[in-house]
Order: C-alpha cells, then sequence, then structure tokens
C-alpha cells in the first residue's frame, strides 16, 4: 500500500533522509530486526559523487553491514596526482602518507574511491535485501513528540507516527530546524568551491590531474577520474569570496578552458554540478528527546579530509544497535544517552581535523583513516583491569582483526550480535543470551583477557585472565558483566507492542 493511500503510518524509527547516513541506519536496524521507515524529500537518491572517499574504519563497517564487496567492486584506489603548467606534466603529488595494513587492521592505507552516488545505490540495494524501502517525494513540514513517541507531517501524503525519529537529512536539516537545534561553528573559507561531475577528452585516467593558477595567481582547478564511470569529479576554487559560480553546462567549459590547456569543447558533458562555501559546524546537542541527529543534520565538515560522509556513516553504526537495544532487548531509554555521550566528542575531533586538512596545517595520514577513534571514558565503556599501559587495548578501543587458533576475528564479529571473546585464558564464561563466545590464543593486539565486542565492533566491557588452580578450569573473572549486560539489553529478547496513540496537537510548520 501506498503512503498516500492510508491515513497515518506508525514504524518503530522514522528515518528523515535517503543520504549514506540515513541508508546506513535503515539497513542496521534492518539487520536487527527493527522497523525502520526512511523518508526522503527529493524524488530519488543524490545524484552526485559529493562525498567519494571512503576511509579504512568505514570499510570494516562496510564489512559488517554486508556491502563491502559490493563497495570493493563500484570503486577503487585513489590515483596518484599530477600537476600540470602550460599543457605540460610538471611531476607527481601524493595526496596521502602511505600507511600499510596489518593483521590488526587490514584496511589500513587503503582509502577507496566510490562516487558517493555508487555508494548510496549499494546501500539502498542492501536495504530493499533486507525489506526495507524508501519513501521519495517527503517534505517534512511539522514534527511533535511525546512520551510515547513522534508524529512527522510532510508536505503530501500520510503522517507518521515513529518511536523514534532520527534526523538524517544534512546540513540544513529540516528537523532540527523543527526542534530549534542550533550549531556552532566557523566559515572554515569565505570563498566558494564549485564541484561537478563531467566528461573530458583529452586527459588519461591514470592521474589525478592538478591544474594549479601560474606563478600562484589565480584559483586551483582539479580534474578526478572517477572509477567504472567515464566521468571526472571536477574541483574549483575561487580566491574571491564574492564570486558566484556559473553552474552552467557553458559556464563549466568555460572555467576548464580558463584554467587548464584544454579548449571548451572538451568538456562533452556536465552531468551534475554544485558550490558551497566549506564551513565546520557542530550541533549543539545531538539527541532530544525522542529524536537523534545524525550525519550532515549533526556536524558539517569542509570536504578537504575526507571525513565527512564516514563521520556520518559511523554516526548510523553507534545508533543502531542502541535504538534496537531499546526496542527489542528491553535496555533502558537512557542507553540513548550514549549516543551523543560518545558520537559529539568525535564528530568535533574530526571537524578539527577536516578543517587543519583543509588549510593545509595537516597531512592526510593515519588520523584521517579513523582507525584511532574510540571511546574511552564513555558509560559504556567499562573496564575492570587496573594499570593498563596507554597503548594497550582498552574498554572503547575499536577491536582489532585478526586471524587466531583459525578464528578470524571480523568474521566473528559479523552481524548484529554481542561478542565474549576469550583471549588467551580458559576462564570460565557467563552465558548471555544473544551473545557468541569464541576463544583464541593469547594475541598482542589484545594481550590476555575477556572482552565484550559490541555490535558497532567496539569494546563494551574488559576483564582479567583469572586462572584456578592447575589442570582446574580458571574461575570466573566477570566482576560487573551481568550488570553491564543488563545495561545494554542482553537479556531474552522483548517485543512491546506499538500503539498509536491518538494524535497529539497538530505541529507548527517549518518556515
Amino acid at each position: 500500500m501506498e503512503l498516500n493511500d492510508v491515513k497515518e503510518m506508525s514504524t518503530d524509527v522514522l528515518v528523515v533522509g535517503a543520504g549514506p547516513t540515513g541508508l546506513a541506519l535503515a539497513l542496521d536496524l534492518a539487520r536487527h530486526g527493527v522497523r525502520a521507515l526512511v523518508v526522503e524529500q527529493a524524488a530519488a537518491l543524490f545524484p552526485g559523487s559529493r562525498g567519494k572517499g571512503i576511509q579504512p574504519r568505514t570499510l570494516e563497517v562496510f564489512d559488517d553491514l554486508g556491502v563491502l564487496d559490493a563497495i570493493r567492486a563500484g570503486g577503487g584506489r585513489y590515483p596518484v596526482g599530477m600537476i600540470w603548467r602550460d599543457g605540460r606534466r610538471q611531476g607527481e603529488h601524493r595526496m596521502f602518507d602511505e600507511t600499510e595494513p596489518t593483521e590488526a587492521e587490514p584496511y589500513a592505507g587503503d582509502a577507496w574511491m566510490v562516487p558517493q552516488w555508487r555508494t548510496q545505490e549499494i546501500l539502498r540495494a542492501r536495504l530493499e535485501e533486507l525489506g526495507g524501502s524508501i519513501a521519495f517525494g517527503r517534505e517534512l513540514v511539522g514534527l511533535v513528540q511525546d512520551t510515547d513517541g513522534v508524529t512527522a507531517d510532510f508536505a503530501s501524503g500520510a503522517p507518521v507516527r515513529a518511536r523514534y525519529a532520527v534526523a538524517a537529512d544534512g546540513g540544513r536539516s529540516a528537523v532540527r530546524r523543527a526542534l530549534g537545534v542550533g550549531m556552532t561553528g566557523e566559515t572554515v573559507d569565505p570563498a566558494p568551491a564549485l564541484v561537478a561531475d563531467v566528461r573530458v577528452t583529452g586527459l588519461d585516467r591514470d592521474n589525478w590531474h592538478f591544474f594549479p593558477p601560474a606563478e600562484g595567481k589565480g584559483d586551483i582547478l582539479a580534474l578526478c577520474p572517477l572509477p567504472h564511470t567515464e566521468d571526472f569529479q571536477l574541483m574549483a576554487g575561487f580566491a574571491d569570496a564574492s564570486t558566484e559560480p556559473d553552474l552552467s553546462p557553458a559556464g563549466i567549459r568555460t572555467l576548464v578552458a580558463t584554467r587548464t590547456h584544454l579548449a571548451p569543447d572538451d568538456v562533452t558533458e556536465v552531468r551534475w554540478a554544485s558550490v558551497f562555501r566549506p564551513r565546520a559546524a557542530l550541533a549543539d546537542r545531538f539527541r532530544q528527546g525522542r529524536v537523534l541527529l545524525a550525519g550532515d543534520a549533526a556536524h558539517v565538515h569542509s570536504p578537504a579530509g575526507g571525513q565527512g560522509l564516514n563521520t556520518s556513516v559511523q554516526d548510523a553504526y553507534n545508533l543502531g544497535w542502541k535504538l534496537a537495544a531499546v526496542l527489542r532487548r528491553g535496555a533502558p531509554a537512557a542507553l540513548l544517552d550514549s549516543y551523543e555521550e560518545e558520537r559529539r566528542p568525535v564528530a568535533a575531533q574530526m571537524l578539527g581535523l577536516s578543517t587543519g586538512v583543509h588549510r593545509g596545517e595537516v597531512r592526510r595520514g593515519a588520523a584521517t583513516q579513523q582507525l584511532g577513534l574510540g571511546y574511552r571514558g564513555s558509560a559504556l565503556a567499562v573496564e575492570t583491569r587496573a594499570e593498563l599501559p596507554e597503548d594497550a587495548l582498552h574498554a572503547g578501543d575499536r577491536a582489532p582483526d585478526g586471524v587466531q587458533g583459525g578464528v578470524r576475528l571480523f568474521d566473528a564479529f559479523r552481524g548484529p550480535h554481542w561478542t565474549l571473546l576469550a583471549v588467551g585464558t580458559d576462564t570460565r564464561l557467563p552465558d548471555l543470551p544473544g551473545v557468541r563466545t569464541v576463544r583464541i590464543p593469547a594475541y598482542e593486539a589484545y594481550g590476555t583477557g575477556v572482552f565484550l565486542i559490541r555490535p558497532d565492533g567496539h569494546v563494551g566491557w574488559a576483564g582479567e585472565s583469572a586462572r584456578g588452580p592447575a589442570r582446574e578450569p580458571a574461575q570466573e573473572p566477570a566482576r560487573g558483566l551481568e550488570e553491564y549486560a543488563a545495561l545494554v539489553g542482553l537479556a531474552p529478547e522483548s517485543r512491546p507492542a506499538f500503539s498509536s496513540p491518538s494524535r497529539p496537537s497538530r505541529p507548527s510548520r517549518l518556515s
């Protein structure tokens, strides 16, 4: 039945926005058996290549979500930069500091280029495999919440009643405005930048082509070949803040001809174009009652650092299992407070990194890969071991990969379950419903001990590897583990019915 054919729809989670954030969240919720409805104001998915860089940590997320093979097939490695001047090649330019993969970080140094439109198509296909769908052409015009849920009104079609709502509708978020949540930030660069997807003749597809201004005067232009397409992504800066770039095909052809050795007719097609002024801004809060903010609705980055899409997808990955724990496993609603506690500091850190890269103060290196990000100090990071070295694995850290005792850890972690991992110990482990138990030999990335791994691949609880007398099983070291399990909903599944109460007062219209 079409949404327009009913008076009111009900669902567990209303996801506003069908960009990478909203799609990744809906996909993750579907894995957990949570009903989610994705609504999108536009008539189709975003058509441009804009967020094309997939960082190693996000590759790990996509591995868990079941889309890594498609992402691999749909993208490629970043090409080496080539500097041009007066129609001649001047030499190569390395955009990234090289890092090498390890057993614990198998995708390190492996930033992957995929046009954003293709990433969205891949996420959508996986969502639909799991029974999800998107309602297009749904412009949000009103939003109210009460003690039981959220009601959303749209310019056309049926209203939607949900237990929770998530704003994944971008930097100009209608949901954030409806909540009255502010954003604090700065203009990274007052001058505009143009990004477009174009087709060009006269350039090879083996390099990312850079055309710096002559003698440092003027503005740079770059053309990057997009893998498995005929397109190049064009990026052009404008030093004059008062410039209003011409986004028409004729204007873009003139721009390319002015700044490169190419002729206007060498630009054979302009497929998509946009202009923006780089800024960095952070929402004042990520949760207000039953509404949560994720992705660009919560933080806006300069694209220079390649952090925006990646930080956004990881917002979704952090939030999905928590909503599922509250809605399906009886966890207290206060668990959702940990979303802002964990993700807002990370977003602030990534905003600083993106701004530093944009201003040339920071190289694109290990920090941009996001493998070192974690949640030490979070209420959900319970470390029961004393006097650990700073470089040891702590509760809150990303759980490393590795193959030990015939087990690949990422294979064991993959899926919406928790994993209780015993490393180098025969310690007796508690039986926690819905938790997979894995034992491996001592492994440098973990040391020894017992680790409860969250569905988003972070260590939630960590304990000692206590040992009993010789020839007897080790004693249970799980001090506080059962209390932790109750906090995060690791109990027999509870599926409370969702009733749609009488409609609350009519929401105010969005300006």
